[in-house]
């Protein structure tokens, strides 16, 4: 689906039943109900409403918005040079999702490293400055961010 599929809709103007939805499926993921039968009857509502719905309406903390960055850069190939960087995405509350580097030659190698960037601690033009002022950084390039 399409950002333009989405609408941000405050819980008061919809039908109570699309709650009884989300807590349906929340009896069901805690285990607390063992059936879907079991989990509608104590939610209110009928299976068919919760089959109709289930796929289309989420609290916000199950559909959170995470926001990803793929960032290439050229090493200088000395010992350490992976891990300074890694320890700036660490220091600046990034999750590392993956790592791509290639063999070293000449002296350098191209890593490309995918993160989660959702709760970046500053700005990414400061963060990708702050990854710049790695020593053995000789390139930083930002190629994707979501």
């Amino acid at each position: 689906m399409k950002h333009s599929d989405y609408l941000i809709v405050h819980k008061k103007i919809l039908p109570d039943y699309l709650e009884k939805v989300i807590e349906t499926r929340e009896l069901l993921a805690s285990r607390e109900a063992a059936t879907v039968t079991e989990a509608v009857q104590r939610a209110g509502i009928s299976r068919n409403t919760y089959y109709k719905y289930k796929d289309y309406v989420f609290a916000p903390d199950e559909g959170q918005i995470s926001h990803r960055a793929v960032i290439s850069m050229i090493l200088k190939d000395v010992s350490g040079s992976l891990s300074a960087v890694m320890h700036v995405f660490s220091e600046y509350g990034t999750s590392i999702l993956t790592i791509s580097q290639a063999v070293p030659i000449g002296g350098k190698a191209n890593v490309m490293i995918s993160a989660d960037i959702t709760n970046l601690a500053c700005t990414m033009e400061e963060f990708l400055a702050s990854v710049r002022a790695v020593p053995s950084v000789r390139s930083v390039h930002l190629d994707a961010m979501d």
